[in-house]
């Protein structure tokens, strides 16, 4: 059986996850026991949140060592379903650090009324959050997935618009997907995106 092997930088990983977890709990994007967070060490090992676990009580021992294929390493441990999905991007591009997966009432809501297959993001400053936004005005897509309990088949489907997505990626009735470079960026950007997300829904409800 393979351990997860234990050292400062599957520390300091480990502290990322559960500090971002908290930080999504307080703004409650992860109700329940919803949403996933994981990582990519410096020298290739992924840490994710294991299944079933609240995102605001997370501890070490609630963060797992799975394979580049999303499998954990030590049998006993249980991986979310969606683990497809973070393995996804990290082999999509070898600079993303870090993925945030998040289940808002603005992302939900909003994913489930829009028609088309994309939330259009413009006009807003916090949109230079993301990656090559040099300023407000502009416009970026946020993709729409039907959501499939199917993982494997869900993410032959993201794949061919990856290349694309500048904001991350949203499952209808679900929740989003963001990534960056490290915890750090990914969470700047997760929040953006909430930000985004609730003034969408806002607008939503005063022309209601």
């Amino acid at each position: 059986m393979m351990q997860t092997r234990v050292d400062e930088s599957w520390s300091n990983a480990c502290r990322q996850i559960v500090q971002a977890g908290q930080r999504m709990d307080q703004r409650g994007w992860v109700p329940a026991t919803a949403g996933n967070l994981s990582c990519r060490l410096p020298d290739g090992r992924i840490a994710i949140t294991r299944s079933g676990g609240h995102k605001g009580f997370l501890t070490d021992s609630d963060v797992i060592e799975i394979t580049p294929d999303g499998v954990p390493v030590d049998p006993a441990n249980r991986a979310s379903a969606e683990t497809l999905l973070h393995t996804q991007l990290y082999a999509h591009d070898p600079a993303i650090g870090a993925v945030l997966h998040g289940h808002s009432v603005a992302a939900t809501i909003l994913s489930m009324d829009e028609p088309s297959d994309a939330i259009t993001l413009a006009g807003y400053e916090v949109l230079k959050v993301f990656e090559g936004q040099m300023t407000h005005d502009t416009s970026l897509e946020l993709p729409l997935f039907h959501n499939d309990q199917d993982i494997a088949r869900l993410a032959t489907v993201v794949a061919p618009k990856l290349a694309h997505m500048r904001l991350g990626y949203l499952i209808r009735g679900h929740g989003v997907y963001v990534w960056g470079k490290d915890m750090f960026t990914a969470l700047a950007r997760l929040e953006g995106l909430e930000f985004l997300l609730s003034c969408e829904l806002a607008r939503l409800q005063k022309k209601a």
